[in-house]
C-alpha cells in the first residue's frame, strides 16, 4: 500500500489516480491522512494532474486547521492503493505492528503472574461470597 515516493513524476502520477474518484485520502472530510501526504508532497502537483492539483490546493486552504483535524497521522506507507508497493521505507515496518493487535483475546498468550494471582484471588472471593 502507499503511494510510492511522492516527490517523483511517478508517485504524484499514483496520487493522481487515486484522487480521480475520491475528495480525500481516507474518508469524507479532511483529516490526518490528508496532512500526511500533503506534507510528503513537495509542491504543488503540475496542471496535467488535476485530481492531485485540486486536491493539494484544497487541502493548502487548511493550513491553519492541520493541527486540528480528526484522525491520527500515519506512516505515509499506510495511505494509497493496494496494489501500488510501499517505497517510503517506513512502511515494511510498520506492517509488524498490525500483528500485535488482538482483537479477540486470543487465548495462546501466557497470563502473567500478577493477572493470574488476581483472577485467583477474585474467584476465591466469589466462591465465598457464594457459599454464604
Amino acid at each position: 500500500m502507499g503511494f510510492g515516493d511522492l516527490k517523483t513524476p511517478a508517485g504524484l502520477q499514483v496520487l493522481n489516480d487515486y484522487l480521480a474518484d475520491k475528495s480525500y485520502i481516507e474518508g469524507y472530510v479532511p483529516s490526518q491522512a490528508d496532512v500526511a501526504v500533503f506534507e510528503a508532497v513537495s509542491g504543488p502537483p503540475p496542471a496535467d494532474l488535476y485530481h492531485a492539483l485540486r486536491w493539494y490546493n484544497h487541502i493548502k486552504s487548511y493550513e491553519k486547521e492541520k493541527a486540528s483535524l480528526p484522525g491520527v497521522k500515519k506512516a505515509l506507507g499506510k495511505y494509497g492503493p493496494a496494489n501500488v508497493e510501499d517505497t517510503t521505507g517506513s512502511g515494511a515496518a510498520d506492517s509488524k505492528d498490525d500483528d500485535d493487535i488482538d482483537l479477540f483475546g486470543s487465548d495462546d498468550e501466557e497470563e502473567s503472574e500478577e493477572a493470574k494471582r488476581l483472577r485467583e484471588e477474585r474467584l476465591a472471593q466469589y466462591e465465598s461470597k457464594k457459599a454464604k
